[in-house]
């Protein structure tokens, strides 16, 4: 380590400066190790030093008043100017110092990340495959070949695939769904990767592109220069397995899961400084559970819970919670993130073991990650494929005929009648009393009125003032308009009303002159306004360049408060259209197969907005036979059973094959899947125990 170790010497003003200064002296003269002056630096200011101490109890679980030598004798370990430290250190030790900054000149840019490339046959450069497995994908989409328009927009998108170097992650996105489907778990792309006809023709996505319009800006930008981000939603139920791929075929040193940053809120930053305070248990909760919304203004949080606010200790309380709110409490890992690389991770970034066997987290956010234009790949789990995929298999099981999602016939208006009844109970995205009163309004009766529905229904359609004028103008009520021909090829599909984010940005672009990074940039600042107010900068250059092409300065402004509404939660088209594939399908299977839907439903809980006791009732309100836990016929999951005589109480004159449900033990509450999987297992047993006599 000979010029490569230096003794660090902290000096804070704690009285043994002197002493420890001469003996590190002393010890680095007995090994010929130079000293070099550190800051011992905590906090960026020595008012933060109770904040530091309050850190410090919750990390050691003490009570302030039981810190002792733990707290901060002062405010010394706060970044301190070169004027004040030369006061402090010697000056060779300053002259070491910064001759180490000097050495220092390392930049994230120097990290070459490398993405795998396994994927690629030998015979084949990465874009040669990828465009081969394209085309093949057009051959098995498209039988009779794909219209222009949408051979148009593969070719623009392969071509900024390859001129970016991105062929690599879409293979390794591919390969992922590939191995889901060999072993039958349904899975399906979401988010901007919807907006790619790559994806869909991959089978990474469902979203056809010639039934949405797809904006590729919203996926990739050449002016980002980020990497795409493709969600890929799993079985619930199965996404381990896909987990476990990813690990066995890319190895633990090579695969790992982003982490999350858990920040202190205001129920967390209650509880934690209320046990350092020494409060009672019965006070914290009290505090805690009085708190029903997120923010900072802790007093008016705190109204409703009779607490004495001249008491010294809640005074303390309140403050150092403030103090607490937005800081780091923990690492979590990242919902689904993964990051895939070439060469082992550890040599880019810091890692570490999971609390879940068998997996690894890397330390960092993904804003870290993507700022040094890693490869993550979002393997999401989600509740309803995984009712869907038991439907499909109750279904097939009692009809004797092997069903897939791709055989659900399409556009069906039955579906649509029922949707319009708002009769959505169990049905993905459209079940909440919020998407049931709109349902009879707005009247759905195609796939992309379907797409409308669900993208509606937010806090930025509604706040943009979007819903009420969309509805006027689909139900006649309102005559719709366009100031250009230009602006009516972006909205004619919504009626003149922007509806999603990627109308936005193609108005953006159309209207005001954006090129396609520049509305992509629009779209971040959109949902960041609030918390950065980075909004502004783009009002003036949206209403300019909207005014340079002729456009009133009304529609210009309106058009931005519409924009300002998507800061309250705006919903992309891309992500609304691979929802309603889903609405769709649920919905057809509730209408037709109530009984396996139900009990599929069951068999998937926790999920969606309704109790199993509500699904219960809604079943036998469209005709399921209900039948009760049996000690002698249920088992764990909830069952079907099949009775040639079985009359359907809603066609009484018909006799049916359809079954009844058969309520299983994972309905009782507090009875265990072992516990049940015993009595099941004893109940065979005694069947088949020969009898006496």
């Amino acid at each position: 380590f000979a010029s490569q170790l230096w003794i660090g010497v902290q000096l804070l003003l704690r009285g043994d400066d002197r002493l420890k200064l001469a003996q590190l002296a002393a010890l680095g003269e007995q090994f010929s190790i130079p000293l070099c002056a550190v800051g011992g630096v905590y906090m960026h200011h020595p008012m933060r030093r109770i904040l530091q101490d309050t850190v410090t109890a919750i990390r050691l679980g003490k009570q302030f008043d039981e810190l002792g030598f733990e707290a901060q004798s002062n405010g010394q370990r706060h970044l301190r100017s070169y004027e004040n430290l030369s006061k402090l250190y010697p000056p060779k030790l300053m002259a070491q110092t910064l001759c180490i900054s000097q050495r220092c000149n390392f930049v994230l840019d120097e990290l070459r990340y490398e993405y795998p490339r396994e994927l690629v046959p030998n015979e084949y450069t990465p874009h040669g495959w990828l465009r081969e497995l394209t085309e093949e994908g057009i051959r098995r989409r498209w039988p009779g070949g794909a219209e222009p328009k949408v051979r148009n927009i593969i070719e623009h998108e392969l071509t900024l695939i390859k001129e970016l170097g991105y062929e690599h992650y879409f293979l390794t996105v591919h390969d992922l769904v590939d191995y889901a489907r060999s072993q039958n778990i349904l899975c399906q792309g979401r988010g901007s990767a919807a907006n790619s006809a790559v994806c869909y023709c991959l089978g990474i996505t469902e979203v056809d592109p010639a039934r949405v319009e797809v904006l590729f800006e919203r996926f990739i930008s050449k002016e980002r220069n980020e990497p795409p981000d493709i969600d890929v939603d799993f079985e619930n139920a199965r996404r381990e397995e896909v987990i476990q791929y990813i690990y066995r075929k890319y190895g633990r040193h090579r695969a790992a899961i982003a982490a999350t940053v858990i920040t202190y809120q205001s129920r967390s930053a209650i509880r934690d400084v209320g046990k350092i305070l020494g409060l009672n248990d019965e006070l914290i909760n009290r505090l805690a559970k009085s708190i029903y919304w997120w923010g900072d203004n802790l007093e008016e949080q705190l109204s409703d819970s009779n607490v004495d606010y001249s008491d010294p200790q809640i005074k303390k309380l309140i403050g150092l919670s403030k103090l607490l709110m937005g800081f780091p409490r923990h690492l979590s890992q990242h919902v689904g993130g993964f990051i895939i690389s070439e060469g082992p991770l550890s040599h880019l970034v810091p890692i570490e073991n999971a609390s879940m066997p068998g997996r690894t987290v890397i330390q960092w956010e993904k804003g870290d990650l993507e700022s040094l234009g890693l490869l993550k790949i979002d393997v999401l789990a989600l509740g309803m494929l995984t009712a869907i995929k038991k439907s499909l298999d109750l279904i097939s099981g009692y009809s004797h005929s092997a069903l897939t999602v791709q055989a659900i016939p399409k556009e069906d208006p039955a579906v649509y009648d029922m949707i319009c009844k708002a009769d959505t109970v169990g049905i993905f995205q459209i079940e909440s009393r919020a998407q049931m009163s709109m349902l009879p309004r707005l009247k759905p009766r195609c796939y992309y009125d379907l797409v409308i529905q669900i993208a509606i229904v937010r806090p930025g359609p509604i706040q943009g003032d979007m819903v009420h004028p969309y509805l006027n103008r689909r139900s006649g009520k309102e005559i719709v308009t366009y100031p250009s021909e230009a602006v009516k090829e972006t909205l004619r599909r919504t009626l003149g009303v922007p509806i999603f984010q990627e109308q936005v940005m193609q108005l953006s672009m159309v209207a005001a002159g954006f090129s396609g990074g520049e509305a992509d940039q629009l779209r971040r600042a959109m949902s960041a306004w609030k918390r950065k107010g980075g909004l502004e900068p783009y009002h003036k250059k949206l209403v300019t360049g909207m005014l340079e092409r002729g456009y009133e300065l009304d529609f210009a402004e309106k058009l931005f408060s519409q924009i300002r509404g998507f800061g309250d939660y705006g919903f992309p088209e891309s992500h609304s259209a691979s929802f309603a594939l889903i609405a769709y399908v649920s919905s057809w299977m509730k209408l037709y197969h109530p009984v396996a839907f139900c009990c599929a439903l069951l068999n998937s809980q926790p999920m969606g907005f309704y109790a199993p006791a509500q699904l219960i009732k809604d079943a036998r309100a469209h005709g399921v036979v209900v039948l009760p836990i049996d000690i002698n016929d249920s088992i764990y999951d909830c069952s079907l059973e099949v009775d040639k005589n079985f009359v359907k109480l809603n066609q009484p004159d018909q006799i049916t094959l359809e079954p009844k449900l058969r309520i299983g033990f994972r309905m009782v509450k507090g009875l265990s899947k072992e516990g049940a999987e015993a009595i099941v297992e004893a109940r065979t047993e005694a069947k088949t125990e020969p009898r006496e006599g």
